[in-house]
């Protein structure tokens, strides 16, 4: 298996509200990103949405597909989202929220690795390609949603 730790920090210039209303609900996200071809409710969680299931089924700017379970672990409103994966990747994903002032500072953190064996074979020749491509999904995710919320989302470096 190959692990992989992605980290993506976007500035967003609405409230932590709104960002987390859109952010919270997967189901939604095939509306404003293009990548995310599909995601399934398959359990519901409790009333915050801990221990929730559902299955995403992921385009990417590389000619290949994913699709994995993800369980919501961890519901801290307007400050922490978790889940954890299983399926095609496996592992863990964590959305932070940070308000400050009229800005909502959101960070991803991708931290998986992969079951599809031809990814874990050619991941020494195509790990730079992988990140890539996460950096693609994700910038297309950042217009998404900056269209969504009609506001402006910078990225931080």
């Amino acid at each position: 298996m190959s692990d992989y730790h992605f980290v993506t920090k976007w500035k967003v210039k609405a409230p932590v509200a709104a960002v987390w209303a859109e952010i919270n609900n997967p189901e939604e996200w095939p509306l404003w990103w293009r990548y995310v071809r599909k995601v399934d409710l398959l359990k519901a969680g409790n009333a915050e949405g801990v221990g929730s299931l559902r299955r995403f089924e992921w385009t990417s700017a590389l000619p290949y597909r994913l699709a994995f379970d993800l369980e919501t672990t961890v519901v801290d409103p307007f400050k922490r989202l978790e889940g954890q994966a299983s399926g095609e990747l496996e592992g863990v994903g964590i959305w932070t929220f940070q308000e400050e002032g009229e800005w909502t500072v959101l960070r991803y953190d991708w931290i998986v690795k992969t079951n599809k064996q031809w990814m874990i074979h050619l991941a020494p020749l195509l790990r730079p390609m992988f990140s890539w491509n996460h950096e693609k999904v994700m910038e297309v995710g950042r217009k998404g949603l900056g269209q969504r919320l009609n506001t402006r989302i910078e990225k931080i470096r």
